[in-house]
């Protein structure tokens, strides 16, 4: 028996690609949508997985809001390296089981580990 918890947020940013050849690699913006999914395998007796307080709150830190990504971080920031690096930020606290990261409301990467 488990359940998986789905907490949503969202950030604005700027970036570009490099080595891609193509519109993405000039310097444009997003609003990023970032979605990280926890599996439990049991309550605590309120009822609760993890309080979405919590997990909103640590999610929420992790998000580099209006900054430049390619200032931030030392790969090329896709929507697909952004969603590794958001599941391997909030792993060490939580049972993470996937982070999809949406660059606009058709188009998202989505990373999980093999168990």
């Amino acid at each position: 028996m488990s359940w998986t918890l789905s907490v949503r947020d969202r950030f604005s940013a700027a970036h570009f690609l490099r080595e891609y050849r193509g519109k993405c690699e000039k310097i444009h913006g997003h609003t990023f949508q970032v979605e990280v999914r926890i599996e439990v395998s049991k309550l605590d007796p309120t009822g609760l997985g993890i309080d979405f307080a919590v997990i909103k709150e640590r999610l929420a830190s992790v998000l580099p809001d209006h900054k430049l990504l390619n200032e931030v971080y030392d790969f090329n920031p896709s929507a697909e390296n952004l969603a590794r690096r958001f599941f391997q930020d909030l792993r060490p606290f939580f049972p993470v089981q996937a982070v999809t990261v949406w660059e606009s409301e058709d188009a998202s990467a989505t990373y999980t580990e093999d168990r």
